[in-house]
């Protein structure tokens, strides 16, 4: 077993903040995501991917796709949600916010339904 600390994280730049994906592997990937008050990640889903978010600090309107239905509930520091494949969601923040996210290793499988930022997604 080799033993390495390491202090290489990979910062992307997003319209609404950044991500630093801290870990990746074949079968996850763990990412810090920063999102600012009052922007907003696309309405999204992933074809494949499985993931999970876990709310360090800020506040969050989490929308998830329930029946045909978007519920909306907002979401507070140590609140987390698991997120399957193929399920719409999205995340604004209220307030600074820092995310964890650990996920399956499928970064590019996003497909927006709406963006703010004018990115558009032909993936479907």
């Amino acid at each position: 077993m080799e033993f390495l600390l390491s202090r290489d994280a990979t910062r992307v730049e997003k319209p609404w903040g950044y991500e630093l994906h801290w870990a990746k592997t074949d079968r996850y990937v763990g990412k810090l995501i920063h999102v600012n008050a009052g922007h907003a990640l696309s309405l999204q889903f992933h074809t494949v991917k499985d993931e999970t978010i876990y709310l360090h600090s800020g506040r969050l309107v989490f929308e998830i796709q329930e029946g045909e239905k978007l519920a909306k509930r907002d979401m507070h520091p140590g609140e987390h949600v698991h997120i399957t494949a193929k399920t719409i969601h999205r995340m604004t923040a209220v307030e600074d916010s820092d995310i964890f996210e650990v996920s399956t290793p499928e970064l590019d499988d996003v497909v927006r339904l709406e963006d703010r930022y004018g990115r558009v997604d032909t993936k479907r």
